[in-house]
């Protein structure tokens, strides 16, 4: 390959890597989200409701404990898009569910 192949590759790859953190995931975006989908059930804070889960015969997790914060990206992905347990998956939910796995990884202890 010529010189300036080379430099336009390595151009091309240094604004792919600028943009991936560019468009990243948005916690902000992710929070506006959890409140309107996630927070009946979840708490404002990641805090189970005691109601639902008592009226579902559940246990919710808190979603600061190190057993949810320890789940992969994916995972929690995963829970929001297909649902666990007696979980639906949320459908109602606004953006991306990477903005909402962000927020989430904020309620960290």
């Amino acid at each position: 390959m010529k010189k300036t192949t080379w430099t336009l590759v390595a151009l091309a790859a240094l604004t792919a890597l600028s943009c991936v953190s560019m468009f990243g995931a948005d916690a902000k975006a992710g929070q506006a989200a959890y409140d309107k989908s996630c927070k009946g059930c979840h708490g404002a804070t990641g805090s189970p409701n005691a109601a639902v889960a008592k009226m579902m015969s559940v246990t919710i997790p808190e979603l600061s404990s190190a057993e949810v914060q320890g789940k992969s990206d994916a995972d929690l992905t995963k829970v929001i898009t297909e649902g666990k347990g007696k979980m639906k998956p949320v459908k109602s939910l606004v953006g991306p569910p990477a903005d909402v796995v962000a927020y989430l990884h904020t309620l960290k202890k």
